[in-house]
């Protein structure tokens, strides 16, 4: 499937960046043309990413990942916040139960507004009263809670 990145030029039109891209923007600006009533054209687009709050997102993960009592793997971390925040494909099992796969996080997976979805059920997993009772066991939940806050608030401010 063709994919063309776009930018805006000089004046203010949308062009298709790169060589590349012009060439295919220009398709794609015929096949718009070429539609004849009732017909259909299909096209995705995705926001970029922005690598700013990829980086703040895994320095947030880090921090946490560092102040937490249950693993020694901060990719196993990850993988469970990402499963707890239901980023998620559900497929059978060895034994036929359902079990959640984390799906991929990666710069083509999502764009920046599905990171952001993301994250933001990443840190509502996190604030659950069954993560922060995991995460610090030895932990009364109040004081548990408090730990997730003070670990959040850095972050959340600078989002």
């Amino acid at each position: 499937m063709p994919a063309v990145q776009i930018t805006k030029d000089d004046t203010g039109k949308l062009v298709g960046f790169g060589e590349s891209g012009r060439k295919t923007y220009a398709k794609f600006l015929a096949a718009v043309k070429q539609l004849e009533y009732g017909e259909l054209l299909k096209f995705v687009y995705k926001v970029p990413r922005s690598p700013k709050f990829h980086r703040l997102h895994f320095v947030m993960l880090a921090t946490l990942f560092n102040a937490q009592d249950q693993f020694a793997s901060e990719y196993q971390f990850r993988k469970w916040a990402e499963v707890g925040a239901g980023h998620v494909d559900w497929v059978p099992g060895p034994t036929g139960k359902m079990v959640a796969l984390p799906r991929s996080i990666d710069y083509e997976s999502l764009d920046d507004e599905e990171f952001h979805d993301m994250h933001e059920a990443v840190k509502a997993f996190f604030r659950s009263p069954h993560a922060t009772r995991f995460l610090w066991p030895n932990l009364d939940e109040l004081k548990a809670g408090d730990m997730i806050e003070t670990l959040l608030f850095e972050f959340e401010r600078n989002e």
